[in-house]
C-alpha cells in the first residue's frame, strides 16, 4: 500500500487548499482514510476520516464546517478541503490509510501513512 499527499501550500487566513492523496493497494471496500497534521514542537493531531465506502466520518471539531475529507473511488484519490484557513491550521498535513472502516481519531488505527505536505497560513 502507498499513499502521497501533495496540494500544500502558502495560503492567507480566509484562504482555502485543496489537499489530494493518491493511493495504491488499499482494498476500498475494507479500508478508511484519514487526515493528521503536526505543527513545529506539537504532537501530530488528527484532523478528519472517513470511511472509503459506507460514508461515516469524523472531524476535530476545530475544522468542523470548515474541511471537507471526500474519496474518488475511480481515480483511487483521497482529499481534504480546506475552506476558512487560519494561521493556527499552518502544519505539516499526512493521510493515512486503516486496514478497517474505523474512522476514529486514534493515529494508532492507521498502518499506511503517506509522506507530509506542508500547508502554511500566512495572517
Amino acid at each position: 500500500v502507498q499513499l502521497q499527499a501533495s496540494g500544500g501550500g502558502l495560503v492567507q487566513a480566509g484562504g482555502s487548499l485543496n489537499l489530494s492523496c493518491a493511493t495504491a493497494g488499499l482494498a476500498f471496500s475494507r479500508n478508511s482514510v484519514a487526515w493528521f497534521r503536526q505543527a513545529p514542537g506539537k504532537e501530530r493531531e488528527f484532523v478528519a476520516a472517513l470511511s472509503w465506502y459506507g460514508g461515516r466520518s469524523n472531524y476535530r471539531d476545530s475544522v468542523k464546517g470548515r474541511f471537507t475529507i471526500s474519496t474518488d473511488n475511480t481515480k483511487s484519490t483521497a482529499a481534504l478541503q480546506m475552506n476558512g484557513l487560519q494561521p493556527e491550521d499552518t502544519a505539516v498535513y499526512y493521510c493515512a490509510a486503516s486496514y478497517s472502516s474505523t474512522v476514529t481519531h486514534n493515529s494508532y488505527a492507521y498502518k499506511y501513512w503517506g509522506q507530509g505536505t506542508q500547508v502554511t497560513v500566512s495572517s
